[in-house]
Order: structure tokens, then sequence, then C-alpha cells
């Protein structure tokens, strides 16, 4: 059940409009298609990059006692509950799309590192949403490579997706604030729904 959970919420939130998506559709809109899908594969390799951040710091703090693999998952619980509380109470403006010059696809590789590596909202989601899902009896560095590394692929399909797709994605310089409005709610409940069902499962642990 606890995968099923996963599976849903990473699918979710990787169809959610973020700075990363944006940063994909204005480097394709730029640079063409070329680029925009650099920009994709270096998003994704600045998530990989907080993945293997989060696996490194959470194996070492689990392997020190079940008391802190305890505390990690409630706290990250907490976290998704905020985090789908946020998302429902905010008020969803489109999502501007800003203006760049063609670089060149190896240049949009680099700033896609850049941009996903420097967003602290991603590491922390990934601190607090990956531990959900490890079994503490198992080795947990490569459960969370390999949960992580899910969620990173899809959020990189979905960017791919916006690249081939950015302009039906476009009016006015702006994806459609009405998609976005939806996406987002249903990005939040689902965050509810996750921290409230691994918070009362984790009792049962």
């Amino acid at each position: 059940m606890s995968l099923v959970a996963f599976a849903i919420a990473a699918i979710f939130l990787a169809i959610t409009p973020g700075p990363g998506m944006a940063y994909v559709v204005a480097r394709t809109v730029a640079g063409g298609r070329t680029e925009g899908l650099a920009s994709c594969f270096g998003t994704g390799v600045g998530g990989m990059m907080h993945v293997l951040a989060a696996a490194l710091g959470l194996s070492l703090v689990i392997a020190q006692s079940a008391v802190a693999f305890n505390v990690v998952k409630y706290v990250g619980a907490a976290y998704l509950l905020y985090l789908g509380i946020r998302m429902l109470r905010s008020k969803v403006e489109p999502l501007t799309v800003e203006q760049h010059e063609p670089q060149g696809p190896r240049r949009a590789f680099r700033e896609g590192v850049l941009v996903e590596l420097l967003n602290v909202k991603t590491a922390l989601f990934f601190l607090a949403f990956l531990p959900q899902f490890v079994a503490p009896d198992q080795p947990v560095a490569v459960q969370l490579v390999v949960l992580g590394s899910i969620c990173v692929a899809l959020n990189t399909f979905v960017d791919v997706l916006a690249v081939f797709a950015a302009v039906r994605l476009l009016r006015s310089n702006t994806l459609r604030a009405g998609r976005a409005w939806i996406m987002t709610r249903v990005s939040g409940v689902t965050m509810l729904g996750l921290g409230a069902y691994l918070a009362l499962a984790g009792r049962d642990d």
C-alpha cells in the first residue's frame, strides 16, 4: 500500500507546474527543442544530486538508532501535511516563463543542473518524502536511491513532454492559470492524504 501511495504522490508532484518546468519551457522557446531537452536532462542530473545527498545523510541518521528513524518519519509526514495545506491555500498565478536568449545545448544543460541543484525545496522534499517508504531492516541507502531515482525520472519525463508541447502550453508567455490551479490543488489534497496516512501507519510500526 505504501508503494501505491508513493507512486500516486510522485506522479502528481511531477505534473504540477514549478520552476523547473518553467525553465525547460523557456529554454525551448528561446533555443528550440534541442536546448529544451538539454535543460531537461540537466535538471534531472541536479535532481539526482539531491537524491544522493539525501541517501547519504539519511542513511547515516537512520543507522544511529530506530528512534532516529521514527523521528525522521514523523517529521517528514508533518512536512508533507504542511506542503498539502500550503498548496491548497496558495493563490495560483500564471507561471510566467522568463525570456532567454539562445545559448546552445551544453550551456542549457549546465544551467539546468544548477537550477535544480540550487532549489532548496527539492532537497527538503526528498528528505521528508523518501524515508516514509524505507524499510529500516533493508539497505537504506539503496532504497533511497531507487525511490529518489523514480521521482527524478518521472519529473524529467514530464519536463520532456512539456518541451514537446511548449507551443501549445504557452499563451501570452504564461502557462495557463486554470491548469496550474487544478494541478496544485490536486497535489495539495494528495500531500494531505499521504501525510495523514503515513503518520497513522507509523503508529503500527
